[in-house]
């Protein structure tokens, strides 16, 4: 697949067992997730990938924290690796995010990610790629009923500094509650990254992502701006700030991010 910045355009997601096992049990019902266009990076055989960010989202009706917004990725062959993808939050009042503060955990996604095929134009310099992503959705929040699945076609095209993936697909998330409807929707996003410098180390990424729900459930569209630092090949630092657009969105918001890696056997590829 791509190499390089085009496996970098989204940084996000970690989570700390204790809060995964206490999500279950917890006294207040997932909200809706919010679609977040992914990229195409497939990690080599035998690395995880652990991305989180932490931050302050100001939702239609109440402030949250996100503690955090994160992404387990195991690398399992050349072009297939394990995800697993999900949100821990604390919701507040509209006044404020620690006034009465309740978890809200979202739907865990389990995914595998795969590459397709790839290839590069040898006059015009650009690359493309094709990937996918699909799996079940489990519903860990209390209050929720029945799995749910996600599926995601990936095109990538990687042009000089700029690099982009194109995500379509369909989502039909747990029920919130016993007698509610599941929220079903067709997804589109683009990820953006423009890298400034030669090395890589620092990058400007931006998001555009739209779900269209076939169920009675308010749109969404969401846009994110951030800056991307990779001090080296095992670590990104992010910021990125959040908008949105229609009465299934966010608000606004601002997120901190953090993606470590980790190498449990195998070698680089080539």
């Amino acid at each position: 697949m791509l190499s390089g910045r085009m496996q970098h355009l989204h940084p996000r997601r970690c989570l700390f067992l204790a809060l995964l096992m206490a999500a279950p049990c917890a006294a207040s019902s997932a909200q809706r997730p919010l679609f977040e266009p992914t990229d195409l990076e497939l990690e080599d055989p035998g690395v995880l990938d652990f991305d989180f960010q932490l931050g302050l989202v100001r939702g239609q009706d109440n402030w949250r924290v996100v503690t955090p917004d994160f992404e387990f990725d195991f690398g399992l062959a050349r072009n297939l690796e394990f995800d697993l993808d999900g949100t821990y939050a604390i919701t507040g009042t509209t006044a404020s995010p620690f006034a009465h503060p309740q978890p809200l955990p979202d739907a865990l996604w389990t995914s595998a990610k795969f590459g397709l095929v790839d290839w590069v134009d040898g006059t015009t310099k650009r690359a493309w790629a094709l990937g996918g992503q699909v799996g079940p959705k489990l519903p860990i929040a209390r209050g929720n009923r029945g799995i749910g699945a996600e599926g995601l076609t990936l095109v990538g095209l990687a042009a000089g500094s700029f690099h982009f993936v194109l995500n379509t697909g369909l989502v039909i998330d747990p029920r919130p509650s016993a007698n509610a409807q599941r929220p079903i929707g067709i997804e589109v996003g683009l990820d953006v990254n423009l890298a400034l410098d030669h090395r890589e180390r620092y990058a400007l990424t931006g998001e555009l992502s739209a779900v269209r729900y076939l169920t009675n459930y308010p749109h969404e569209l969401l846009t994110t701006v951030g800056v991307l630092y990779s001090p080296s090949k095992y670590l990104d630092v992010s910021v990125v700030s959040l908008l949105g657009w229609l009465d299934g969105s966010d608000r606004y918001g601002l997120l901190f991010g953090l993606s470590p890696k980790l190498r449990l056997f195998g070698n680089s590829r080539g």
